[in-house]
């Protein structure tokens, strides 16, 4: 199980990159779909990639470090 702790144990700074990571991910999201904005609405299409970091994959770590935390803390006691 301490292998993992680099990966998933959170700390305030960790908190605090995956704060940042989830802002960077929604400003890219909405600047590269304004970028390319005539493509877009030509296609009928969206950016989906920054899309899916911001709604899926960050809140899914976050779940999962949160979990691995609070075992890892009760294990310790």
């Amino acid at each position: 199980m301490m292998k993992y702790d680099k990966y998933f144990l959170l700390s305030f700074k960790r908190v605090l990159w995956i704060i940042g990571l989830w802002i960077a991910a929604v400003v890219l999201h909405n600047a590269v779909y304004a970028l390319f904005y005539s493509y877009f609405t030509e296609t009928n299409g969206d950016e989906p990639i920054f899309f899916i970091i911001a709604v899926i994959l960050i809140p899914l770590y976050v779940i999962v470090s949160v979990f691995y935390t609070l075992i890892r803390y009760l294990i310790k006691k």
